[in-house]
């Protein structure tokens, strides 16, 4: 049975054009503005979905996200809200694919078994698991796979040529490629950079490839799905998100602040391979 994930990359490609893949954390700054952000995602341009899983230690994010995972914390986030976020979401869409993104400890003190069946059954589609190490992926891919969920792992400029093929052995999905050196949201990779990276990774597989890690305007995710098929965005919209909150809380228009950003994104995005969009 195809993916969603599979699926969506799939009409992508058939159109001609990449996908952007915005991000938010759950339950920032709080369940309903991060549900509001959620579902009105799809119809501003989102392609597929990343939710972040609140940790108290997401030793690949840089301040931004950090911060996000707190706020979500503070809030009250869990595993099991994190899955009802993703419930409530395929009451009213079916389609869209939706990743969970997140560190290991969470996904061990739940159980790694039930975590996956609790996950495939809420509509979750994929996961990515930043500290994974592939030596120790035996932890999860047959409990994902039992279940139907995509593993996506993370490559970065310095893999090496010979790690590639272990790194990407089991992955599904999609190829994350950690654009830059360092954490999330610090500085942006150069095109050059990215034409550079992207064929070789694709000698060594088939799947679809997105960048994230330092794409932050829409010029930049058209410069990502120029170089390879996806581009995820994520501390760009969160701090979009800080930055109109008011004591920690969230304004009447904080979403819609968010989902403009996507929209501008989107257009982006879709112009990017001289696709003629609707304003």
């Amino acid at each position: 049975m195809t993916s969603r994930i599979a699926a969506r990359f799939a009409a992508l490609r058939a159109e001609g054009r990449g996908a952007l893949i915005p991000f938010l954390e759950a339950f920032d700054p709080d369940l309903a503005t991060s549900m509001a952000i959620l579902r009105g995602m799809p119809a501003a341009g989102a392609d597929l979905i990343e939710i972040g899983m609140p940790f108290t230690d997401p030793m690949a994010d840089g301040p931004t996200i950090q911060a996000a995972g707190r706020r979500g914390l503070n809030a009250g986030a869990t595993l099991h809200g994190t899955l009802q976020m993703v419930r409530d979401f395929r009451v009213d869409d079916a389609q869209t694919p939706v990743i969970l993104m997140g560190y290991l400890n969470p996904v061990l003190a739940y159980g790694v078994a039930k975590f996956c069946e609790d996950a495939a059954l809420a509509g979750v589609d994929g996961l990515i698991v930043v500290d994974l190490p592939s030596e120790e992926a035996d932890l999860l891919l047959p409990d994902a796979a039992a279940h139907g969920l995509d593993i996506i792992r993370l490559v970065a400029p310095t893999t090496s040529d010979a790690r590639l093929r272990t790194v990407l052995a089991g992955s599904s999905g999609f190829v994350y490629y950690v654009s830059i050196t360092g954490i999330t949201g610090t500085r942006t990779a150069s095109v050059d950079e990215l034409q550079a990276a992207i064929p070789r990774i694709r000698a060594v597989t088939d799947l679809p490839i997105a960048v994230g890690f330092g794409v932050r305007s829409p010029e930049q995710a058209a410069a990502a799905v120029r170089a390879a098929d996806g581009a995820v965005v994520a501390s760009a919209l969160i701090d979009t998100l800080a930055k109109d909150l008011v004591d920690g809380h969230a304004q009447p228009g904080t979403a819609d602040k968010i989902l403009d950003q996507i929209r501008a994104l989107a257009r982006s995005v879709r112009a990017a391979r001289g696709e003629s969009i609707a304003a």
